[in-house]
């Protein structure tokens, strides 16, 4: 049977969608085939590298990809957005998705101030999109028995 697709989407695919495409791939790569993409790239964040290698996921594989790499061409089980201007700023009609589905998460990059605060940051987001994530498989997989 061949695996779900899913995409996460944010505005910048600097952080949050990084720490979820490697996150649900890292917990479920057996089920999904997991993307993600922003609607302006814009690099990864060296702290979101930072702080999964913390955890035990390189995203040396990793790299800012626009939408328009995937919209129209590719069909998705699951568009996830993981910020509120992504979700504005997605069109209402995505084509070749399935199901979309919205999880906002505080932008880490916006924080300011010292860097051990910003790292913090970094790792309340991480460890926030991992509850969500094991949460929403739990409820999958719950699903397709």
């Amino acid at each position: 049977m061949p695996k779900i697709k899913v995409l996460f989407l944010c505005t910048g695919n600097s952080a949050r969608s990084q720490m979820a495409e490697a996150l649900l791939r890292h917990f479920a790569g057996d089920l999904f085939e997991v993307f993600s993409a922003g609607l302006g790239p814009q690099g990864i964040h060296p702290l979101t590298t930072q702080v999964m290698k913390e955890i035990g996921i390189s995203l040396a594989d990793h790299y800012s990809k626009p939408v328009g790499e995937y919209m129209g061409k590719t069909h998705f089980g699951y568009l996830i957005t993981v910020c509120s201007a992504a979700e504005e700023r997605c069109p209402a009609v995505f084509p070749g998705i399935s199901q979309r589905l919205h999880w906002p998460f505080d932008d880490p990059a916006a924080c300011t101030g010292p860097q051990d605060e910003k790292l913090q940051k970094f790792r309340e987001v991480r460890d926030d999109i991992s509850r969500k994530i094991q949460t929403w498989l739990a409820e999958f997989q719950k699903d397709q028995r």
